[in-house]
């Protein structure tokens, strides 16, 4: 794999309302031209930021300007969105589904407790658009049950070969919640076009509470094989595992592990009709860079010799003392957060934040693949 073409699709302004761009994804729409999702505001948590799209039609060589069709209140409650991820569910059928954050509930707080590892109160929300993205139904939201807590999302809505939609979705604590935090993964099914959904179903946990699953990134290919990422956590040594990949064949029911010989937080994977597959990931504590590796199936092997590098950055990482330290540093991290996805021309594009404290840019690289 070899990159081929670079750049910048929407640059931070210091000091501005657009200082920091964050939580990019890209999707292939029906007509073959892009669609970039991300969110920019005055900080990485500013309750006032606002998520774009930016389209292109040449393979993300040119972007044209952003515009900004998502409202952020819901149901009288003002709030943000964390991030925002689009499916193409059917012919003419688009859905965006959010992760929306609750920003009345504790005004002015931060999205991480610094002390119980809690989070605000967030919900996941869904919309169609049926005109190619430009513009979207009004929100509902997905319910899960109280046990849930609040809800995150980590990856697009799936949509397997039998047309039954997934989505993927991670526990938390409630904000003032002292209690030890049990992660694991839900995954919530509609078999009518995301109108309805079943209640959540456990099917990635570890019961003692020792690792954390974090970030799962979903994929599915042609042979109905679906793929899980794990960023891996071990919360007793503070410290993140080599990505796990969880495998399954009969739609997340029932799932193999095995474990990738590198470590951090997963990119969601670019799938191509004939199986090949390009993962990055961000190490953010070893070489403090973001590299990608194609493999010739989603199950198969990252090979070393595949990786390229996107992006290496000079500051070294803060060292944290605590799972809750971990996660209010999120907020300092400049670099992180790739999303790969095929291209119609046979190469992938990856997208990603970079930058330095307070200036952060949106950027692309496009790969080819052998």
């Amino acid at each position: 794999m070899q990159i081929v073409e670079q750049g910048v699709l929407c640059a931070g302004v210091p000091g501005a309302e657009r200082a920091v761009a964050t939580f990019p994804s890209v999707t292939v729409l029906e007509d073959g031209s892009l669609a970039a999702v991300y969110r920019v505001g005055a900080s990485k948590d500013s309750a006032g930021s606002i998520t774009e799209i930016r389209r292109s039609h040449d393979n993300g060589r040119t972007w044209s300007e952003p515009a900004a069709p998502f409202e952020t209140t819901f149901e009288g409650v003002r709030g943000s969105l964390q991030v925002v991820y689009l499916t193409v569910i059917d012919k003419g059928h688009l859905m965006a589904c959010a992760l929306w954050v609750d920003r009345d509930a504790f005004p002015g707080a931060p999205l991480f407790h610094a002390e119980t590892e809690g989070c605000l109160p967030m919900k996941i929300l869904i919309a169609d658009s049926f005109d190619n993205a430009a513009s979207f139904s009004t929100w509902r939201e997905v319910a899960v049950t109280a046990d849930i807590g609040p809800p995150s999302l980590t990856s697009p809505i799936i949509r397997m070969i039998d047309g039954r939609l997934i989505i993927s979705i991670e526990t938390n604590k409630p904000y003032l919640d002292r209690s030890t935090w049990l992660q694991r993964v839900v995954h919530c099914e509609s078999t009518d076009d995301g109108q309805t959904w079943t209640l959540p179903r456990t099917v990635i946990a570890d019961p003692t509470g020792a690792i954390f699953h974090w970030d799962q990134r979903l994929a599915v290919d042609n042979n109905n094989t679906l793929a899980a990422f794990s960023w891996t956590y071990d919360k007793a040594a503070n410290k993140y595992l080599p990505i796990r990949r969880h495998i399954s064949r009969d739609a997340g029911h029932t799932w193999t592990t095995d474990t990738l010989d590198f470590s951090d937080q997963p990119s969601h994977p670019a799938v191509f009709p004939d199986g090949r597959s390009v993962l990055a990931w961000v190490d953010r504590y070893g070489a403090r860079s973001i590299k990608a590796r194609q493999a010739p199936t989603l199950d198969g092997h990252f090979a070393p010799a595949t990786e390229v590098t996107l992006y290496e950055a000079a500051k070294e990482a803060r060292k944290t003392g605590n799972t809750a330290q971990m996660l209010t540093d999120m907020g300092l991290w400049t670099f992180g957060l790739p999303y790969a996805e095929a291209l119609p021309n046979g190469q992938a594009i990856i997208v990603y934040y970079a930058g330095v404290e307070g200036a952060m840019d949106i950027r692309w690289a496009r790969c080819e693949i052998f």
